[in-house]
């Protein structure tokens, strides 16, 4: 499609993938083979809490056949580098949840490689686990935040209003389970798949194989979806596929069914949270305190960094002078938990949400009234006490969608269904108003040091190279866009080269809504240097003819002409880690959400009826793909709500498959209005702040909100499911 250079960035073009993923040409990990190929599969532990003692092999079969490693072949440190590096990518003395990797065999037929799993057994002694993260004596991580005098503000409090909420694990539940391809090239050993972040899967395999970062490479497949599932897990899988590999000296290529990927990967951390809170006899907030304890699972993975967004988002988009802050990341016998969609703010929105249910009912006050008072603006102080000054649409969000769905109006017509004692079902609207920061928090984005460039090459292609990668979201076509209206060409002059640690720089991770804003940014600097460049040739961009002109002579030894750009915070950024004090980061977006439902009085059966969301990211790229990310998160955050239950005994997943596992199909999702705010910030290209997390955030307490207005009562717990409704409605 040929676009404007002048309306590229906001504009709904195309998506630069679409042919390749409609038409089936896309290639994903499990598409993918090479000659001599083995297949692997993973032998894992069955127990929760054990001591390894060792394996015993059945003498019966052909192991000649098949390439087994243990934990003692690991040529290199047998731990995942991460936060605490504390996860080996094979058990070794201890096991510590059930589903723990303890060997992997290949063999060139599939199916005899699961075969060879039947005559292997563990030899373990079992010890006690832990399976409540309310019972743990293992702490990740601790955060506490404070600002003001809370003790004084509650002790001046009209109203103080205390709850308890709880919330559970989520499965991701992408398209695409999590697979890899190792295989030997030019001396290098190269790993494919399915991924997030191409850089950590690097660090992962130096670790593990303790080849130089020259002997490996790690390139992206088509991935078929990740939402945070492949963020940190692809750390164990591609490096159970290289280190397979490396001792075959053969082509080797691991890929999870979904039953596996369900038992085995990453799930959206538990949550456990308590809530204070102080107001005026007018309902402004006067002090806010919260304790929040999340499940880890057995290993830390991302578990402090996920706290530190909960802990961050723990009192909501409002003002409030007086704020106390405690959280914690505790260990429990159960597979490790890790980056979500979000990634620990849904948990802690969720709370300070419905609590304003129960603020109302105790204080006689409006629930939109009480957020309209306190939500944050311009001037206002966040919970880390950083000034926001610019872009804060928390009220343009919430006044859309109000005006949207008409929401006085539908509340009093329910209200009056409700009261009819002959109507069939209850009917309820909720609302939430949330907030999600872009980009990693606090000084995360400079610890990252992102580099993101733009390259000429001599035959007049113009690159993107960014280590940010596609996995649905829109990335591609994004950055695209921006890069086209930074240089003043047409969208399809613009191409993005498919992450390769051996072609593109290492812009950080695909998480925390950061790609658009963040590297975006990077690519628009770059953009704007290749630019600069090109202004010795006058109209070096008016034409594709002009452009190879001057990229001959700039690419004069017949390499590309590259121009990188590397990351630094915004003027006057000012972050403590220690006190989690100052500028938590740089921007923030903002959404309200509007729920409708009914509830049928005899089988507590709850049907969505409309969803309406207001969301302020900025400006958008590409006002079409927004929508999609906002619709897919709006159905996403229904599922957690009313959905995805996921039933663990023993630390184990029982009910680890999509027929028993409910997300919600395409029936399920409810008509929806989406309304984008337009409010851009200086901090991101062209205005534009991040977007995936935030559509996330909302959904859930809005259910939760409208299930009150229905029956009368505050479900402190997700999911909210029939079974649960049910004793609580009176006979029809």
């Amino acid at each position: 499609m040929k676009t404007s250079s002048k309306r590229c960035v906001g504009a709904s073009v195309a998506r630069v993938d679409a042919f390749e993923k409609l038409t089936g040409a896309a290639r994903y990990v499990d598409d993918l083979t090479r000659p001599g190929l083995l297949h692997a599969v993973t032998l894992r532990s069955s127990v929760a809490h054990a001591r390894l003692k060792g394996l015993i092999f059945d003498p019966a079969f052909p192991w000649h056949e098949c390439v087994i490693v243990q934990a003692q072949d690991i040529p290199g440190k047998n731990g995942v580098p991460f936060l605490q590096d504390d996860q080996p990518f094979l058990a070794q003395d201890f096991i510590r949840h059930p589903q723990e990797p303890v060997a992997l065999i290949a063999h060139p037929d599939r199916a005899a490689a699961y075969e060879a799993l039947k005559h292997v057994s563990i030899d373990c002694e079992a010890l006690p686990p832990v399976f409540d993260a309310r019972d743990s004596k293992t702490c990740f991580k601790e955060i506490r935040l404070e600002k003001g005098d809370c003790a004084r503000a509650f002790s001046e409090s009209a109203f103080v209003v205390e709850g308890d909420y709880s919330l559970p694990h989520q499965e991701h539940a992408y398209i695409e389970t999590q697979g890899a391809l190792a295989y030997w090239e030019d001396d290098a050993l190269c790993v494919t798949g399915s991924l997030q972040c191409p850089y950590y899967v690097l660090k992962a395999l130096k670790a593990a194989i303790a080849l130089p970062e020259h002997s490996l490479r790690v390139i992206q497949a088509a991935t078929g979806g990740g939402f945070g599932g492949k963020e940190d897990y692809p750390n164990i899988i591609f490096g159970h596929a290289a280190l397979l590999a490396y001792k075959a000296k053969r082509p080797v290529k691991l890929v999870y069914d979904r039953l596996e990927d369900m038992a085995a990967t990453t799930k959206r951390h538990p949550a456990f949270i308590r809530l204070k809170t102080g107001l005026d006899r007018e309902g402004r907030l006067l002090a806010q305190e919260a304790e929040l304890l999340l499940d880890g699972g057995a290993y830390s993975t991302l578990s402090p960094v996920v706290l530190s967004r909960a802990v961050v988002h723990a009192t909501g988009p409002y003002h409030c002078p007086n704020v106390r802050v405690r959280g914690r990341a505790a260990a429990t016998n159960t597979p490790p938990n890790g980056a979500f969609r979000g990634f620990g703010a849904p948990q802690a929105l969720f709370a300070v949400e419905l609590h304003w249910e129960a603020i109302a009912r105790k204080t006689g006050l409006d629930a939109v009234e009480l957020r309209r008072k306190n939500a944050l603006r311009p001037g206002s102080s966040t919970t880390t006490g950083q000034e926001l000054k610019e872009s804060v649409g928390a009220l343009a969000v919430l006044d859309a969608a109000l005006k949207k769905s008409r929401y006085a109006r539908t509340r009093a017509q329910f209200t009056r269904h409700n009261g009819n004692p002959k109507s069939k079902t209850l009917k309820g609207v909720g609302l939430s108003l949330t907030h999600h920061g872009a980009g990693f928090t606090g000084g995360g984005e400079l610890h990252l040091d992102s580099r993101a460039a733009v390259s000429l090459s001599a035959d007049g292609t113009i690159r993107v190279l960014a280590g940010s990668t596609e996995i649905g979201q829109g990335s591609k076509t994004a950055l695209t866009q921006i890069c086209a209206q930074a240089l003043g060409v047409p969208f399809h002059w613009i191409c993005v080269e498919n992450p390769d640690t051996s072609k593109v720089p290492d812009s950080g991770p695909t998480v925390a809504s950061r790609t658009t804003m963040v590297v975006g940014g990077l690519v628009r600097q770059a953009a704007l240097e290749l630019k600069e460049r090109l202004a010795d040739f006058p109209g070096a961009l008016a034409s594709l003819k002009s452009l190879k002109a001057a990229a001959r002579t700039l690419c004069i030894d017949g390499g590309p002409l590259r121009l990188e750009a590397r990351y630094a915070p915004p003027e006057g950024f000012v972050w403590n880690e220690t006190t989690y004090r100052g500028d938590a980061y740089a921007a923030y977006g903002f959404a309200a959400t509007i729920v409708e439902l009914e509830i049928d009085k005899a089988t507590a059966e709850t049907r969505v009826l409309k969803l309406t969301t207001a969301h302020e990211f900025g400006r958008a790229v590409n006002p079409l793909l927004a929508e999609g990310q906002i619709a897919g998160g709006a159905l996403q955050g229904l599922g957690y709500a009313l959905l995805e239950h996921a039933v663990f005994a023993k630390g184990s997943m029982l009910n680890g498959q999509l027929t028993n596992y409910m997300i919600p199909a395409a029936t399920d999702a409810p008509p929806m209005e989406i309304v984008i705010v337009d409010s851009p910030t200086p901090h991101g290209p062209f205005g534009a702040k991040g977007l995936g997390e935030l559509p996330m955030n909302g959904p859930a307490p809005a259910v939760a909100a409208a299930v009150h207005h229905a029956t009368g009562r505050i479900f402190r717990a997700l999911p909210i499911r029939p079974e649960d409704i049910l004793p609580h409605l009176s006979n029809p």
